[in-house]
């Protein structure tokens, strides 16, 4: 009988052989700086894309209900009816648009979402288009099933970042399958304008591409109600998936619930997916997700205008800071900017963690093209941002 020496030895084999793509795949530079830093004493963690407030207590009592009641059991593959009705009337509402409930999938996560998405779509040696700097999970599951990643960078210029349509256009060739877009961005806070929307669509449209759009940050936003959406220009049959999630709103990061808009067409395919990634979001969830829908308007209201008092704060700190480069967002709840001379921003990270307290993100986890540039989440209140900044200001004058 033949016995791995490695397994007699006990120890730990150096040679995994698995998938190349896999072996590949680097460590997130998000977690690298936080994993070792989380829980230590006086550091204020501002790397995560999360609030500094709890889920609304009406949201954790329906949880806390629908587990009295019972509801523990499987749910269906693409999510509880009244889950995804309430979704299709939320998405018909908010952007006055008729989104049929049979265009409606729940998913454990926005994700769970998007890998579900590139699982329906990536193919081994094909290609994805994909303005950037982006959020390092878009590239890295196009990565784990096998395509190939295409950046074409936004233009950082004065107080704005710009998407050039036709340098998209241009990247894409004869192996591409799908375009995908994130707006309101993640780190940048850019936000695609309705027009270069519509013009995207429509070029889709005409070359048979798929437009995979992820607008987690849909609601927060500043200066409108809700940022403009593909689905406000969409036909129920375009090859359209819109990526979404519970997380950023309704600051439900933790409890793991999303939702896809797409085609009718494709429900069937994405129940036989969701049976092979997680079956199907806890019921009890999707239960507090009803809740958030119906009740959380003013939660929403309130949030955004909190992130809007502390962008303003955040902004005028950096900006006028003769070191510094930075865009005033138009969406989210970031700030992205760069450090003159920095050279290895992770470096700067981990450090700055170590010896000022202050967990910020390397802007080269979104792309190495953004090398010296760093992310900070302003989702917390004025006084936390302050001592943050004041951390950071004395850092980089040393």
């Amino acid at each position: 009988m033949w016995l791995n020496p490695d397994l007699v030895n006990n120890t730990v084999p150096t040679n995994l052989e698995l998938r190349a793509a896999i072996e590949r795949m680097p460590v997130s530079r998000i977690r690298e700086v936080a994993n070792k830093s989380m829980g230590l004493a006086d550091v204020i963690p501002l790397w995560f894309g999360e609030p500094d407030v709890e889920t609304p207590q009406f949201i954790r009592d329906a949880a806390v209900q629908a587990l009295a009641d019972g509801e523990t059991f499987y749910t269906p593959n693409r999510g509880v009816p009244e889950l995804r009705e309430a979704l299709a009337k939320y998405n018909s509402e908010l952007y006055g648009v008729e989104i049929e409930v049979d265009r409606i999938t729940v998913t454990a996560s926005g994700m769970s979402a998007m890998m579900l998405a590139h699982q329906l779509l990536v193919e081994p040696g094909g290609n994805i288009v994909c303005p950037t700097p982006q959020w390092p999970n878009v590239k890295g599951t196009v990565d784990i099933l096998g395509g190939d990643f295409r950046s074409v960078p936004l233009h950082f210029s004065d107080d704005d970042w710009e998407l050039d349509l036709n340098a998209l256009f241009d990247t894409v060739d004869d192996d591409t399958t799908m375009i995908f877009v994130n707006s309101p961005g993640n780190p940048t806070g850019w936000v695609m304008p309705s027009e270069q929307q519509e013009e995207l669509l429509e070029y889709c449209r005409q070359k048979g591409l798929w437009l995979v759009a992820d607008e987690v940050y849909a609601r927060i936003v500043y200066g409108m109600p809700y940022a403009p959406s593909f689905l406000e220009h969409a036909k129920p049959n375009d090859r359209l998936i819109v990526i979404n999630s519970f997380s950023k709103p309704w600051a439900m990061t933790g409890w793991r619930l999303g939702w896809l808009t797409t085609p009718s067409h494709l429900g069937e395919r994405l129940e036989i997916l969701n049976e092979f990634n997680v079956a199907g979001a806890s019921t009890f969830v999707q239960r507090a997700g009803i809740t958030a829908l119906r009740d959380g308007e003013d939660f929403i209201s309130e949030q955004v205008a909190r992130y809007e008092a502390a962008r303003d704060y955040v902004y005028e700190r950096l900006v006028h800071h003769s070191k510094m480069r930075v865009a005033c967002p138009k969406g989210a709840f970031y700030a992205f900017f760069a450090i003159e001379g920095i050279e290895d921003d992770l470096a700067f990270c981990q450090n700055l963690v170590r010896t000022s307290k202050v967990g910020l993100v390397p802007g080269s986890a979104f792309g190495a093209e953004q090398e010296g540039w760093l992310r900070l989440c302003f989702a917390s209140k004025i006084d936390t941002l302050d001592h943050a900044l004041t951390r950071l200001e004395s850092a980089i004058s040393d």
